[in-house]
């Protein structure tokens, strides 16, 4: 039966579910409440540069396939994707650095000339991490998170040390150089968390990253959303923005409405893909079903710092993608997680998409983001930021021995309290829950209300978790349940 929908936001996990549910003849309505669809996910333009606000890197291509192939159709048909070669570069100094292939057999004979031994090591980690993929990405995280019976198959129970072992302990058993820990550690931090806190099992990642590769949609992630807004459209989806949703209406322990810049919007179904925190602000408090002392005692994932610069002429000496661990990684990372406060001396990464993308940045020009992962909740002030931009862009100097500072023609910041104002994101966090073992599947914020009936949630703080990918497959996930109740 017909039913009308309302969602509220517009990022990958909301635009992901309008996909469905309109595919299965529902009448769908998605009300964000900025001026441009995308969530996290929008763009900035400025003086003939083009910037992603928010993700940059495009993992995991069969996921964005699976769900197009959903609506018979690929993603080709809605963007060019170009596969990165290299896929990425680490630096840790001067003159001191690793380069990450587009290819796993290059990667292996990198490792194997920096610690003897180690690319058969890497060759037989990898068979495993992909081994895990296949359980984890085309099967687990396809499940809804309402029974821990959903992570209980022959080929879990295979496995389940490695719910219990870490990602840290792992690597450091196989290889003894500190860059490819660093590097085989990195993945995981899309994840949220510390690799000492992320289980094992989570080495499907590590697969994701030198298996399948690194990609970039020909002018930008906002491809995608701009992709996602087609598909849509083309399903009879209703999208309308500069729409802040303040309330939803509840009646006889049923959503019946949200209020939208003060005008009441009626709905059989509501279904929130903002962050959930603020969504269940929206409900009277005897309708929310996880307190401020449930979400205060949650991990989140890391806040970011992050500049978007345009430099008038062309940046040597630097990849598409760069991360700079020229500094201690595990003191950041208890910067973030264990002591939170700004770091003292923080790694960061780099993105240059004017590398791959001539449309993101004028001729002879440049385009710049540059990322600080920071603790959520954390004083934000225009003197501190100016402070970082200083501390990273002084190193980034150094270490590409080139000077950059006086080329740059434009230049703009988002950090905790743009999180906040912007996407109402808690404590300013930029990816969501972290992924650690007592928040993984059933143990997350749940898709659909225990109190309110026909009221449902989506994105990164339910299952199956931060990311795009992640993202899109919340989307589905909610869409099959509202569908099924």
């Amino acid at each position: 039966m017909k039913k009308k929908i309302n969602i509220i936001g517009s990022g990958f996990s909301s635009l992901a579910a309008a996909c469905y549910l309109a595919k299965e003849g529902n009448e769908v309505t998605v009300f964000e409440k900025n001026n441009t669809i995308g969530g996290r996910a929008r763009q900035l333009k400025k003086e003939g540069f083009t910037f992603d606000i928010g993700p940059t890197w495009y993992w995991m291509p069969d996921v964005f396939e699976r769900f197009f192939a959903d609506f018979d159709k690929k993603p080709s048909d809605y963007y060019e994707l170009i596969k990165l070669a290299p896929a990425y570069q680490v630096y840790f100094g001067i003159n001191n650095f690793i380069t990450i292939a587009d290819n796993l057999s290059e990667i292996v004979k990198t490792f194997e000339n920096i610690e003897k031994g180690s690319g058969k090591k890497l060759t037989s980690f990898i068979k495993e991490a992909q081994d895990n993929y296949n359980i984890a990405i085309k099967d687990l995280v396809y499940r809804p998170g309402v029974s821990p019976l959903e992570l209980v198959t022959l080929e879990t129970a295979k496995k389940v040390n490695q719910f219990f072992g870490n990602i840290s302990n792992d690597i450091r058993k196989k290889f003894k150089n500190k860059k490819l820990v660093q590097i085989l550690e990195f993945p995981v931090l899309f994840l949220g968390a510390k690799p000492s806190d992320t289980p094992s099992f989570y080495s499907f990642m590590n697969f994701a990253d030198f298996g399948l590769g690194t990609w970039h949609p020909k002018n930008g992630m906002y491809s995608v959303i701009l992709a996602m807004e087609q598909l849509a459209l083309e399903l009879g989806v209703k999208i309308t923005t500069n729409a802040n949703v303040t309330k939803i209406n509840v009646q006889n322990n049923k959503a019946v409405s949200i209020t939208v810049n003060e005008i009441e919007e009626k709905a059989d179904v509501i279904l929130s893909g903002a962050d959930y925190h603020h969504s269940e602000t929206l409900l009277d408090e005897n309708y929310r079903v996880y307190s401020e002392k449930y979400w205060n005692k949650k991990i989140f994932a890391p806040s970011s710092l992050l500049f978007y610069v345009g430099f008038n002429k062309k940046i040597y000496n630097i990849e598409h993608h760069s991360l700079f661990f020229d500094v201690d990684f595990d003191v950041h990372a208890s910067d973030i997680y264990d002591n939170p406060k700004w770091p003292e001396e923080p790694l960061f990464y780099a993105s240059f998409p004017s590398k791959t993308d001539q449309n993101a940045a004028p001729k002879d020009c440049e385009a710049g983001i540059f990322l600080i992962p920071l603790a959520p909740g954390l004083e934000d002030t225009p003197e501190l930021r100016e402070k970082y931009f200083n501390k990273i862009i002084s190193r980034f100097e150094n270490i590409t021995q080139q000077a950059v500072q006086k080329n740059i023609i434009c230049k703009e910041s988002f950090c905790v309290n743009d999180f906040i104002k912007e996407y109402n994101s808690y404590k300013g966090n930029a990816y969501g829950l972290a992924n650690t073992l007592l928040q993984t599947a059933f143990l997350r914020p749940k898709l659909k209300s225990k109190k309110v009936n026909n009221l449902y949630f989506t994105g990164q703080l339910t299952v199956p978790g931060p990311g795009v990918p992640p993202s899109l497959i919340s989307g589905k996930l909610v869409s099959e349940l509202i569908t099924k109740n």
